[in-house]
């Protein structure tokens, strides 16, 4: 069994992992900035006995290590890091303010910098490798307007994941970037009424925090992966609009248009 250490543990895409893990008999640090959210999800009883919590708020280099001190401590070793807390705020370009970049690069960046430096450190002192998985997004991979900020904090997620897995490669140490396409969590919802964000509602369904556990659990941890991309053909869209992000000026109306029906439809549907 792995002893794992996942951040946004108290809603989403951290939150069923760390379900997930726990049940299948892997020791889990599970962390969040909030502390309170943390444990009343531990005290609803579906995460069971196999998780230990810790407050971490991932822009402070003294809470990770406080996390990975908890994590050697309890389960005797660092097997795997999952870097999922992210934040996501909509906005047209002239309306963004200096709190919302700090608020975009201090977590989404210098969190997953922060917790892959301390991983890492701590992986190559024990000398048995181990592996670093980074949550980006389709953002990584193409540009979004409406969400400008996101998609420059997810860019510098993908470059830095990139160079560390060469770095770190020679330690046997896999660092990993997953990318999916929008999933059914709090910050998909917090999406619908921003005009600002159709792109995100522009594809045929939101993701399930099912379909990552499936990617996590069959792709990513067993065969170790550089990136991968959720769903594939929608990966594959993102990636065309890197290679030749002039074109996406001509996709942009198309899915800009089919966002913002999906956003009406949920409206209508709540």
């Amino acid at each position: 069994m792995s002893v794992l250490v996942l951040t946004g543990s108290a809603s989403g895409i951290g939150a069923h992992m760390t379900g997930v893990f726990a049940r299948r008999g892997d020791t889990v640090v599970a962390t969040d900035v909030d502390l309170a959210a943390l444990e009343k999800r531990a005290a609803e009883g579906a995460w069971g006995t196999n998780v230990r919590l810790a407050r971490l708020d991932v822009r402070e280099a003294a809470d990770w290590e406080a996390a990975l001190d908890l994590a050697e401590r309890e389960g005797g070793g660092l097997d795997v890091v999952m870097n999922i807390a992210g934040v996501l705020k909509p906005g047209w370009v002239p309306d963004l303010g200096p709190a919302d970049v700090d608020f975009h690069l201090d977590v989404n960046v210098k969190g997953t910098v922060l917790g892959t430096r301390a991983a890492a450190a701590r992986m190559i002192a024990r000398g048995r490798g181990g592996h670093i998985v980074n949550i980006g997004s389709l953002a990584s991979l193409a540009p979004v307007p409406g969400l400008s900020l996101y998609a420059a904090s997810k860019f510098a997620v993908r470059g830095f994941t990139l160079a560390a897995a060469m770095e770190l490669g020679r330690h046997d140490i896999a660092v990993t970037l997953v990318m999916p396409d929008a999933v059914q969590t709090p910050m998909l919802d917090l999406q619908v009424d921003h005009e600002e964000a159709a792109m995100t509602f522009s594809g045929p369904r939101a993701l399930t925090v099912e379909d990552v556990e499936r990617a996590l659990l069959t792709e990513v941890l067993p065969k170790r992966p550089l990136e991968i991309t959720l769903p594939l053909g929608r990966g594959m869209l993102a990636r065309a609009a890197n290679t030749a992000p002039a074109a996406s000026r001509w996709l942009e109306p198309m899915l800009t248009k089919k966002g913002r029906e999906a956003q009406e439809r949920i409206k209508q549907g709540r």
